[in-house]
């Protein structure tokens, strides 16, 4: 399942692992826009999804994995180090619900503005 991240300075898209409860959840709320905030290297998002933590939940995660944060309804999507990290790492506020991956350079989300609108949607495959 591929999905399309677009901001007013620019776009990525991300291959989920449809199978998982979260990812499901979230596909039935495509399209949806939202509020972009940023904490460090990390652009995280309201989606009105509610969920629950899955068991292989995890908190430090490699740059460009798309997370969900339980806690807070929305998509994590870090890029770098957050105010939390140590050192490199890219260290999430609490456990997250791991979704799958960017596809290309996860920095493209450095020119993601707090408060800029990010709107999220699913890409059909063609065919």
């Amino acid at each position: 399942m591929q999905i399309r991240l677009s901001w007013p300075t620019g776009n990525i898209t991300a291959t989920l692992d449809a199978d998982t409860p979260t990812a499901q959840a979230l596909a039935k709320a495509l399209p949806l826009t939202s509020t972009a905030c940023t904490w460090g290297e990390e652009v995280y998002f309201d989606t009105g999804v509610a969920v629950s933590r899955e068991t292989d939940a995890r908190q430090v995660v490699e740059p460009g994995t798309v997370a969900f944060w339980t806690d807070g309804n929305a998509l994590a999507l870090p890029y770098g180090p957050t105010p939390i990290s140590r050192g490199d790492e890219c260290r999430l506020a609490s456990p997250c619900n791991i979704l799958g991956r960017l596809d290309g350079d996860a920095r493209a989300l450095a020119t993601v503005r707090d408060g800029d609108p990010i709107r999220v949607e699913l890409i059909h495959s063609q065919g």
